[in-house]
């Protein structure tokens, strides 16, 4: 059986429709359990009405990771398929992703094709490269390429993807959850890391395709999103990057990278931009990074 975790913040109507495209179309074993973390509203109460079969958490805001750690904490299946409630599938997509995980032991990890709900026929993300050791570049492949089956092959990946990621229960287990230091944005970069150091394979996986309507919590262009944004990218290199690079990266952050788009931010008039990325910089160098 697949656990499918989803994490609801003030998204009731898009979590409906994720457990309805689910309900019309997925055929494998599963439980579906929404963590209502902290919903202004008493939308767990009301997913729960709606759906007495669905596993339904009450959480405080404990952000992205800490939201999906406590849908861990009711899972009872083999595969733990953590999906954003802002997504929806059109095919069976379960069998698919379990088969890739069972093919190899060493595969620990699988995410599917994503592709954007308002242009179904383009594609958010068809892998990841390798984050650059210093600078922490890295690019998503795919992303905004209309699907011409150029990336149809399944192969290993350099990170899962946070909007739909499924992992094994025993390498969960070793590995551990993903950890809750970022509140926002990088955990499953952090978590992809862990899984590989500890042996183990992710993967990214064509023939199932999750359909993701992006971002509703943390807007592009919001101080709530530079923010995290900017503190997740530091955090991310105090505690993935060894020896003399961890420093040079972090001087990298805080004294190239964090300046320049501050200056630009404040160039176009974006004070509250501008101030959220030097902040988040700023605790990203400060805060506990275990």
């Amino acid at each position: 059986m697949v656990s499918i975790i989803t994490v609801n913040y003030n998204g009731l109507a898009d979590t409906c429709e994720l457990i309805e495209s689910f309900r019309i179309h997925e055929t494998y074993p599963y439980e579906f359990i929404v963590v209502d973390n902290g919903s202004f509203l008493p939308e767990g109460k009301e997913i729960q009405r709606r759906y007495p079969k669905v596993k339904v958490v009450q959480n405080t805001n404990t952000g992205f990771a800490g939201g999906n750690n406590a849908g861990l904490k009711v899972a009872e299946g083999k595969f733990l398929f953590f999906i954003n409630n802002d997504t929806l599938i059109h095919k069976p997509i379960l069998a698919i992703l379990t088969h890739r995980l069972e093919v190899e032991e060493k595969n620990g990890g699988v995410s599917p094709m994503l592709k954007y709900t308002y242009a179904p026929d383009t594609i958010q993300y068809a892998g990841y490269t390798a984050f650059s050791p210093i600078t922490l570049r890295n690019k998503m492949l795919g992303e905004h390429e209309k699907d011409n089956n150029q990336y149809a092959n399944p192969q290993e990946t350099a990170s899962l993807h946070g909007a739909a990621m499924m992992v094994r229960r025993d390498v969960l287990q070793q590995v551990g959850p993903m950890t809750e230091v970022y509140f926002l944005f990088y955990e499953e970069f952090d978590w992809s890391v862990r899984i590989q150091r500890a042996g183990y394979k992710v993967w990214y996986e064509p023939a199932a395709v999750v359909y993701h309507k992006e971002s509703m919590t943390a807007k592009k262009g919001t101080p709530l999103r530079e923010f995290y944004l900017s503190r997740a990218r530091l955090l991310f290199a105090r505690r993935n990057i060894s020896g003399i690079d961890k420093y040079l990266s972090c001087l990298y952050i805080c004294f190239i990278a964090t300046p320049k788009k501050a200056i630009l931010y404040l160039l176009h008039g974006k004070l509250s931009l501008t101030m959220a990325t030097l902040r988040g910089t700023f605790n990203g160098l400060i805060s506990q990074k275990q």
